[in-house]
């Protein structure tokens, strides 16, 4: 039943006939739990709150259904003007993005136009952009873009899947640029040819890729509501004597709270990754994917 519903979840986030009806009625039946709202306004807001406890964030304009260069456009526009309201407001956050939304599927130069107007934006504030990875389909050129991103830029950043059977030379080809990664297990449905499809799996070549990139010392961003996996990361750092200025934790809004908080009380640096924008669909369907009890949530919400 789990895996039913993990399957129908995922189908249902790429549907654009889905997707258009989840814009019209809006944030209603629990997503307003996981995406910090629709507007600019309301996700500072959100940071302000999360800042005002220890927590830093990293906000992401979401867009997943972009299918012109006039979308691409504005979508890029989005994540200029979201930088621009965190230097004003003050607050502590990071920017994050997804590179098909900039137009990645349309053209490569386009991508690669918006990401660099993005980037001259974020350094012109000291700040730092971090490229969110997609499905296996994109890894490839996500990966060659951001290599490419590097030679002139120092302020972005890439994130890297546990899952996938590729991600431990990824990790070795990316040491060369001393790469500021954040790493993940995976959230999207890819094929047993390419990922790991048992979970033991994916959790043995998470640890395994957080201890290579914390030995690399290189900053490390592990993100994950797992807290075994965390209470690793925990012990590793100790043991190997890494200093907490090294890494941090990261976690997505509105799920473990306490956790996240508990973390912070003990003098780690926690991220939390908070969406926003009327392209919510996509994002809320994979968190309804990821853990069975977020559909419990919903449905109670439903009925209430």
């Amino acid at each position: 039943m789990e895996l039913m519903m993990r399957n129908m979840f995922q189908s249902l986030g790429k549907s654009r006939t889905a997707n258009r009806l989840a814009k019209k009625y809006g944030l209603r039946f629990g997503a307003a739990r996981f995406v910090a709202g629709e507007t600019i306004a309301q996700s500072i807001a959100a940071v302000h709150a999360l800042n005002q406890d220890g927590r830093v964030a990293t906000l992401d304009h979401l867009g997943e259904f972009v299918f012109s260069e006039e979308e691409a456009l504005e979508s890029a526009a989005m994540c200029m003007q979201t930088l621009d309201a965190i230097a004003e407001s003050g607050v502590t956050s990071n920017l994050s993005l997804k590179m098909t939304s900039l137009g990645l599927d349309i053209s490569r130069d386009l991508c690669i136009s918006n990401m660099r107007r993005i980037l001259d934006r974020a350094r012109l504030y000291d700040n730092f952009v971090r490229i969110d990875m997609e499905d296996f389909a994109h890894c490839q050129i996500s990966l060659d873009i951001y290599r490419e991103l590097r030679q002139d830029y120092d302020n972005v950043g890439i994130v890297i899947q546990a899952y996938l059977f590729r991600t431990m030379q990824d990790i070795d080809d990316l040491d060369v640029l001393a790469a500021n990664l954040r790493l993940v297990k995976g959230a999207y449905k890819e094929s047993p040819q390419v990922a790991f499809p048992e979970k033991s799996d994916v959790d043995e070549n998470y640890k395994k890729i957080i201890q290579k990139h914390l030995l690399n010392a290189h900053y490390t961003a592990i993100a994950s509501h797992d807290e075994a996996i965390i209470q690793f990361t925990k012990q590793f750092v100790h043991d190997q004597q890494i200093p907490n200025q090294q890494f941090e934790f990261q976690m997505l809004y509105g799920i473990c709270e306490e956790l996240q908080k508990q973390l912070v009380k003990e003098g780690y640096r926690v991220r939390v990754y908070v969406p926003y924008g009327v392209d919510w669909f996509g994002y809320f369907m994979r968190r309804l994917a990821e853990r069975p009890a977020n559909v419990w949530f919903v449905l109670k919400n439903m009925f209430k």
